[in-house]
């Protein structure tokens, strides 16, 4: 699946308070896989046309991990530190992504292509240490596995 590119100008959302009270969480979602963040910008006018304040926008979208209001690359990268995949090494493959990739724990690459987080738990203990990169799970990944897979993402391998 072709990932969108960031649209240059505002947002286009078509609200009406009426239909969308309770659909902020969703709105928000769409905007952020529109432009990979949530724009300042755009949660201003999202305010405006729904009807809410701004700081409950910010609320919504600060008390979320899946939100972010910094730009994100365009592959994300998340490795598991649970006790579970901490226990099997997943802070080796955190330094040879962010060795292999220049990007920071945190952070987006500067070239934009990709960001790495950290999470406490993707929800596969068994399959520890545990790599998400766009979405697609990798269990039990070694840093040999996953020199492998930052070649495919490089190389642009990796399903889009």
């Amino acid at each position: 699946m072709a990932r969108k590119q960031p649209a240059k100008g505002p947002f286009n959302l078509d609200l009406s308070l009426e239909r969308n009270k309770g659909a902020l969480i969703a709105i928000l979602y769409d905007i952020q896989e529109h432009y990979r963040y949530l724009p300042e910008d755009v949660l201003k006018e999202l305010a405006q046309k729904i009807g809410k304040p701004l700081i409950e926008i910010y609320r919504v979208a600060t008390f979320y991990k899946l939100f972010s209001l910094k730009q994100r690359g365009r592959h994300q990268l998340k490795v598991c530190t649970g006790t579970a995949c901490h226990v099997r090494g997943s802070e080796r493959l955190v330094e040879e992504i962010s060795k292999s990739l220049c990007v920071c724990r945190g952070e987006t690459s500067a070239d934009g292509e990709y960001s790495l987080d950290t999470v406490n738990c993707l929800g596969a203990c068994a399959l520890g240490p545990l790599v998400e990169v766009d979405g697609e799970y990798h269990g039990n990944t070694t840093p040999q596995s996953l020199k492998t897979i930052l070649e495919k993402l490089k190389s642009g391998e990796n399903k889009e």
